[in-house]
């Protein structure tokens, strides 16, 4: 035997057939309220409306009837006119308000009406005065209202089109239709309850409020709310009059007076005294679309005319923005879309100083840290900069002492002009105000600027773009020969790369990393292995070559392995291991010492290329080069001891 959906062709009150029983239809109840969705397959299994439970229960599809000792409800009713159908499909109200105001005997008679008739519980939510004003004069309030409920054809919900309007029986007002992704479609901003109920007349469809009228635009209800005096000032200093007057369909979200008192003093004046951040800030609160409050069952994503994207949701009965609860009155329609008031004003990064943007980042602690030294006056002001600010993470263990070079290393995390991430490329150079030049590594994993790399989508302010770095920046300060020859770890290593005629390789402008084995590598290799190898200048300057890459791999572009070619030809391969970086298996000791052609790596293991390792060998004779190692690490402990003096 066969089950069947009913009529209903429109996926919002799509029925979902019990099976093996004809004509039942699965309706979604919202626990703890009499709201009842006739739902699609996507919103059923979901099981949710607004984070809250429904439970899924079962009724005869429109048009069709239970018979006792049968399954299902496989009696379909006799068509009647909408006058009777009204008390069929629980609009019993609508139906004694078109008798008390004569509009019975036209819905009785010929013709094809659609009427959007209010549930009981509409007509019951109304306030008292609202309803006196209509039964108290029923041959014209009344009937009007009722009549502006009507369309004079037969509309179905195939024919209920997002954006569209019908005219509606009353002065061909008309009645605004939204049809959204999530198969609801509304009225006036009033939700579809059931639809679909033929009459031999026309059709009803049943609806969750009384609608109104409307004949303002968003900017007439702006000018004439009490609430909305200081947006009222907004608009007309951003003239963005003329859009809120214009034909569409936009959403505006309303912010109060009360919304813009509890913004800083200061902050506000900045924002309405500078014409393009305000402009930024209202269109931050306009979306493209009408959006009705009964639309929104979850959580979605909204595009402004900013351009930005808002999550509109909703928890139980309220509406949220971006998670919270801020909207304080809803669904106030106008011509050209909807209104809903907000109580906070929503202020989008492009209206933000760099203070403000970092405040609100996982990078305060290095506001801070400029605040102390005294940099502020670049985070705050209209200079066009960039801002290159470690992640909290990084300060985990306390904020650094603020010194002279402190100052100048945070002036260094400061760029020149206002850029966005997008736009960088591999080799970049970029000026900071500490005047060094900084460089910018695109990796297939990571975009880095020196040792630091990006850890979040960037945030552009007003004059000002946020990039949140995993680490401290540290500019380069020389040649790879120069840090070398800076770091007393490294005395032996540049013995060797003086002996082996390597020198003026790492002084000219290049990209190498170099794996730079420290003194305590050299004093680890096997006497005679160290032996043979300072004997032979030519194997010597091999080994070192296995050292150094032709190109330039700072360690946040690590993950799981990167190979690199060595200047000796073998693979060298570096790897990431419980956030150690390794080379070759052997974990490294520091990482990302920059310098202006490289950056290096110190190591305490001397690599040796796979093909030619040399075995250890203790019956060869001492040779003169050795001399020169050991010069290099007598040099190394004197240096020491005269820095722990």
């Amino acid at each position: 035997m066969g089950c069947t959906a009913g009529r209903e062709s429109d996926r919002t009150l799509l029925c979902s057939v019990v099976p093996c029983s004809p004509n039942v239809c699965a309706v979604q109840k919202l626990i703890g309220t009499n709201r009842k969705y006739f739902t699609n397959c996507k919103q059923w299994y979901q099981r949710k409306i607004c984070g809250k439970a429904t439970v899924i229960s079962y009724e005869c599809c429109p048009g069709y009837e239970k018979v006792p000792g049968e399954k299902g409800c496989p009696a379909a009713l006799p068509l009647s006119n909408i006058y009777e159908t009204l008390g069929v499909v629980g609009s019993a109200t609508t139906q004694l308000y078109s008798d008390r105001s004569n509009l019975r005997p036209e819905i009785e008679g010929p013709g094809s009406f659609t009427i959007f008739a209010p549930s009981n519980e509409a007509w019951a939510s109304l306030s008292a005065e609202t309803l006196d004003s209509l039964v108290s004069n029923v041959n014209i309030e009344l009937l009007n209202a009722l009549r502006y409920h009507m369309v004079d054809k037969r509309v179905l919900t195939d024919d209920l089109k997002h954006g569209t309007t019908l005219n509606s029986m009353y002065q061909n007002l008309p009645i605004q239709i939204h049809h959204y992704p999530n198969g609801i479609v509304t009225v006036n901003c009033a939700r579809l309850l059931k639809a679909d109920h033929h009459a031999t007349n026309g059709v009803v469809h049943v609806i969750d409020k009384v609608i109104a009228t409307t004949t303002n635009t968003i900017q007439q209800i702006i000018e004439t709310e009490d609430s909305l005096e200081t947006l009222r000032a907004a608009v007309a200093a951003s003239d963005l009059n003329s859009l809120l007057e214009s034909e569409g369909q936009y959403t505006l979200l309303a912010p109060t007076n009360e919304a813009f008192e509890k913004i800083p003093r200061e902050t506000l004046n900045r924002i309405l005294g500078d014409p393009e951040a305000l402009r930024d800030l209202l269109n931050h609160h306009i979306l493209k679309s009408a959006m009705c409050a009964e639309a929104i069952i979850a959580g979605l994503t909204m595009e402004t005319l900013e351009g930005t994207t808002l999550d509109v949701g909703c928890s139980g009965e309220e509406l949220t923005l971006n998670g919270k609860p801020i909207i304080a009155n809803k669904d106030i329609l106008a011509t050209n879309g909807v209104v809903h008031f907000v109580n906070e004003l929503l202020i989008p990064d492009s209206a933000k100083t760099l203070f403000e943007l970092a405040q609100e980042s996982e990078v305060s602690k290095s506001t801070d840290l400029f605040r102390q030294a005294g940099l502020s006056s670049h985070l705050t002001g209209s200079e066009r900069v960039t801002l290159l600010a470690p992640v909290n993470d990084v300060f985990k263990d306390g904020l650094p002492v603020i010194d002279s070079n402190m100052r100048n290393l945070l002036l260094n995390h400061i760029v020149k002009d206002q850029l966005s991430s997008k736009y960088l490329y591999h080799g970049q150079k970029l000026q900071t105000l500490g005047d060094k030049e900084l460089r910018v590594f695109v990796y297939r994993n990571n975009l880095c600027i020196e040792n630091a790399c990006i850890a979040a989508h960037d945030k552009r302010g007003r004059f000002g773009t946020l990039f949140s770095v995993d680490k401290m920046l540290t500019p380069p300060t020389g040649s790879v020969m120069d840090v070398l020859k800076a770091d007393h770890r490294f005395s032996t290593l540049v013995a060797a790369i003086q002996s082996a005629g390597l020198t003026e390789n790492l002084n000219r402008p290049g990209t190498f990393t170099v794996f730079a084995p420290t003194n305590e590598a050299f004093r680890a290799l096997p006497q005679g292995e160290l032996n043979k190898l300072m004997g032979n200048a030519k194997e010597l300057a091999n080994l070192l070559k296995f050292h150094v890459a032709d190109e330039i791999l700072v360690s946040g572009a690590v993950s799981a392995l990167v190979r690199l070619k060595s200047m000796q030809g073998d693979k060298l391969e570096v790897s990431m291991k419980n956030n150690v970086i390794h080379i070759n298996k052997e974990p490294v000791a520091e990482s990302d010492l920059m310098a202006t052609n490289g950056v290096v790596y110190a190591v305490n293991s001397v690599l040796q290329p796979q093909a030619s390792r040399p075995q250890e060998r203790g019956d060869e004779p001492a040779d003169p080069a050795l001399e020169i190692f050991k010069q290099a690490s007598a040099l190394s402990k004197v240096k020491g001891k005269n820095l722990s003096l």
